[in-house]
């Protein structure tokens, strides 16, 4: 009888064993075609966890976890959860100067893709759209690779890439324009030479006149004289003069002609200076039956936005703010350099009422005087027009005296 007391012992201490790795299992979230797939499992293998729920990757296919490419026949790390996302290829035509190419791609973006097709990427490459253009779907490229160039200027050799079409170009893309009398070998408006050499040569001629009017600068200054947002003129500005006649030629920066007579300046020019309001005047007004106090306002085009009416790839419904402030009634958006500045900011805008600046928004019209106003998707109203917005007290510190 001992040897089957002893059997069942093990099948027992096997059986537990088998109970307790089974039971080690870590949650697991898959996003793939569009759903979430959750599961729990003890297995680590990427493959095997997707064969399990049926999902099979095509070649290009790839599965991201935090956010990098892994291996799906490689073991995850241990962790205490895992979230897979499944990335399908989809179709990149590419047309380049040699035709046009397919690509088929699970790449985050062009230039990743590009990339991993073997396409060696510079930043003078043209590429419509930009190499950091995320895929989302299928996508035609087009890709124009830059050539090495060598550029003789000022006794100095320069290195660079271009794809521009013509030697002009590709010098100003450089930062080596030609200007004045300037001339390149070839000349500016020839395509790219095969060898990549340019030459330009720098021409300067200066000819002063006798009575020659110096031109005035326009400069700014803050004035606690005038009120926030006006402007006035302090100084009127008043051309220089200058007496004199000289002429200087020279090439590649060898003298090669002058003729010199004295010059001098007689009145020198005085800069015209534009004075930028900073008195902070506060007043009191009666808006849509409610009485308020503020400091500034400003005409500013007005729309509206709810969640559901933002969604994107990134933004779904129930978006927050920039700010971490739920979307909805009473939370506006400013374009971003104006919520630098004016984030949190309490204002009143008529027909819509109090409201707080806690947003980014997307666009702007006139510059950045555009406010989006935050609405539930339950009470939202559609807004296209100029509204004068009021900016409440108390004064900020910073009150952005010269608006971006």
């Amino acid at each position: 009888m001992k040897p089957i007391h002893l059997l069942t012992l093990a099948v027992f201490l096997c059986l537990s064993t088998l109970s307790a790795c089974q039971s080690a299992t870590t949650p697991i979230t898959i996003q793939v075609d569009g759903q979430v797939l959750s599961l729990t499992s003890s297995d680590r293998i990427p493959q095997s966890l997707l064969s399990a729920q049926g999902v099979t990757l095509g070649p290009d296919d790839r599965i991201l976890y935090l956010g990098s490419r892994i291996d799906p026949d490689v073991a995850l790390p241990e962790a205490a959860s895992y979230a897979l996302v499944v990335r399908r290829a989809v179709s990149l035509t590419v047309n380049e100067a040699g035709g046009t190419k397919s690509i088929q791609t699970s790449a985050l973006s062009v230039g990743q893709a590009l990339s991993e097709a073997g396409y060696s990427l510079y930043r003078a490459d043209r590429l419509d759209p930009p190499a950091e253009t995320p895929i989302h779907g299928a996508l035609t490229v087009t890709y124009q690779a830059s050539r090495a160039l060598e550029i003789s200027v000022d006794s100095v050799l320069v290195q660079a890439r271009s794809a521009a079409d013509s030697v002009n170009e590709a010098l100003a893309e450089a930062g080596i324009p030609l200007t004045g009398l300037d001339t390149s070998q070839p000349d500016g408006s020839a395509p790219l030479p095969a060898d990549g050499n340019i030459r330009v040569v720098r021409v300067v001629e200066t000819v002063s006149l006798t009575q020659d009017a110096i031109p005035f600068d326009t400069r700014t200054e803050l004035s606690a004289d005038l009120e926030i947002d006006h402007q006035a003129l302090l100084v009127g500005g008043e051309p220089g003069l200058s007496i004199g006649r000289v002429r200087t030629r020279s090439a590649d920066g060898v003298q090669v002609a002058q003729t010199t007579e004295n010059q001098s300046i007689v009145r020198p020019a005085q800069d015209r200076v534009l004075g930028i309001g900073t008195k902070i005047v506060i007043r009191t007004a009666t808006v849509d039956g409610v009485d308020i106090e503020y400091w500034r306002t400003l005409r500013l085009f007005a729309t509206s936005y709810s969640p559901c009416r933002i969604a994107s790839p990134t933004k779904t419904c129930g978006y927050g703010s920039a700010s971490g402030i739920p979307a909805g009634k009473g939370v506006v958006a400013f374009a971003y350099y104006w919520y630098l500045l004016f984030g949190f900011e309490h204002l009143y805008i008529p027909g819509y009422g109090p409201a707080v600046v806690g947003d980014v928004g997307g666009g702007y019209y006139g510059s950045h005087y555009w406010v989006d106003l935050g609405y539930s998707d339950a009470d939202y109203i559609p807004w296209a027009e100029w509204v004068t917005v009021y900016f409440l007290t108390p004064v900020p510190a910073n009150p952005g005296y010269i608006l971006p």
